[in-house]
């Protein structure tokens, strides 16, 4: 991938928030919102830490010699998060159920990105 330098700082300031979403939920929310929306706030938590380092997997990929363009991969992934965590975390603060019917768009955009990403590296060999 070109410019596999610029995901990793991207990947780094997804994992730094969710760290910090995370600490913010069970410090500050847990007496505030319900157990079924502190659930999903946890939810947002686990797939935006995981999908970051996903992208920094994407980053380390790229520099790989012979290794096809992974922009597809690093754009879905890095969009997911956007799309799925971030209307979880919409769904919480705000009490909009209706943010929930966003959520399905980050997962597809996650199966896209993992798709994509087996599809280059079987590619690649």
């Amino acid at each position: 991938m070109q410019h596999t330098s610029r995901v990793v700082p991207i990947a780094a300031v997804i994992l730094l928030l969710g760290v910090a979403l995370g600490a913010f939920g069970s410090h500050a929310l847990a007496d505030r919102v319900i157990p079924a929306r502190l659930d999903t706030w946890d939810t947002a938590v686990l797939y935006q830490l995981v999908h970051g380092l996903g992208l920094l997997l994407v980053a380390l990929l790229g520099r790989q010699p012979g290794m096809p363009s992974l922009a597809l991969p690093a754009w879905s992934l890095g969009l997911g998060v956007l799309f799925f965590s971030g209307s979880l975390y919409g769904l919480v603060l705000l009490n909009q159920p209706l943010l929930g019917a966003v959520t399905p768009l980050g997962g597809v955009l996650f199966l896209i990105g993992w798709g994509s990403l087996a599809w280059q590296c079987w590619r690649a060999g």
